[in-house]
């Protein structure tokens, strides 16, 4: 079984979603995990699915390029990935950045969660407010950190909020029941 991960953007309308799974359908193929949200106007999606052998992806990709062209997609990209297992790195806490929209409120968060070797899961961004007035960044990320650490995540999290002129929130997720 052949795994890949499926990459498109486009001008958002309706019927992306129902077309490209559409052609996975058609060539068999299993939607194991995906994202899709809108960006700046555009749709995105990302997708890991499964191709039974002895699936064809190169006629695959012909045809997801094929539907992408139809639907005037701007990018389509479907390439091999190492086969994927369950779970990775869960997310533990979530962590809300707002503040006065300026360059490196992503970058300085993002380092300072690396530095201490905590993983982002998540990462959303969004612009609010009026062409007219000051825009509010609105940074959220979900983080997988290490039990006893969240304190550890909390400082280093305000840190970021102090140099940055930002106001930081940092909360533990519960946990999900199934």
């Amino acid at each position: 079984m052949a795994h890949l991960a499926l990459s498109a953007i486009g001008q958002d309308r309706p019927g992306i979603v129902a077309a490209v799974t559409r052609v996975l359908l058609e060539h068999g193929a299993n939607l194991e995990d995906s994202q899709m949200t809108i960006l700046g106007g555009h749709f995105t999606m990302t997708l890991i699915l499964s191709l039974p052998d002895p699936a064809d992806s190169d006629q695959l990709d012909q045809d997801l390029q094929r539907i992408g062209a139809e639907l005037g997609l701007d990018a389509v990209s479907l390439k091999a990935v190492d086969a994927v297992g369950a779970g990775g790195a869960e997310a533990s806490h979530v962590v809300t950045v707002y503040g006065s929209d300026h360059p490196g409120i992503v970058c300085a968060t993002a380092e300072a969660l690396a530095r201490s070797g905590f993983n982002i899961t998540d990462l959303n961004t969004r612009l609010v407010g009026d062409a007219d007035g000051d825009p509010l960044y609105a940074l959220m990320l979900e983080v997988a950190v290490p039990p006893g650490r969240g304190d550890e995540l909390a400082d280093s999290m305000e840190a970021v909020g102090d140099e940055r002129d930002l106001e930081v929130s940092v909360r533990e997720l519960e946990p999900d029941e199934l």
